[in-house]
């Protein structure tokens, strides 16, 4: 169900993913531009996964995964969690998520919610769940 990659994510790629929900977040603005970024260690374990839904499952996909959202933002654990479909292929879902370590997302993986979509998949997603299993890094401390 899972095909899973070891990559590592340059900052300046997180930086990229970030950089808009951080300046419109309220209190994440007002630190100024690229700030927030400091809140995210070097080293954090990051995920970068999608699912593509079956033809005409599109929208019942996107109905069992919008919840997640909050579910996982939720979760005192999780560090950053955006969920995002293709503008050109609906029912194409990227998930990305940031946890302090392997053994949190383990866990995240193992709460109820989680393992209730999971087991909804096979009926609404083309081929599972692809998930890259990233590291975020930092520059060099002068």
């Amino acid at each position: 169900m899972f095909t899973t990659l070891r990559l590592k994510i340059p900052i300046v790629v997180l930086a990229g993913l970030l950089a808009g929900p951080v300046l419109h977040t309220g209190a994440l603005a007002q630190e100024g531009p690229g700030q927030g970024y400091t809140k995210i260690a070097g080293g954090t374990y990051s995920i970068v996964a999608e699912v593509r839904a079956k033809p005409g499952k599109e929208a019942e996909l996107r109905a069992i995964t919008l919840p997640l959202i909050d579910l996982v933002r939720g979760d005192p654990a999780n560090l950053v969690y955006f969920l995002q479909e293709n503008r050109e292929s609906p029912g194409h879902f990227i998930f990305y998520e940031i946890f302090a370590n392997e053994a949190d997302f383990e866990a995240h993986n193992a709460m109820p919610y989680v393992q209730e979509w999971f087991a909804k998949l096979p009926d609404l997603a083309d081929g599972g769940v692809k998930v890259m299993r990233m590291e975020v890094l930092a520059p060099a401390a002068n």
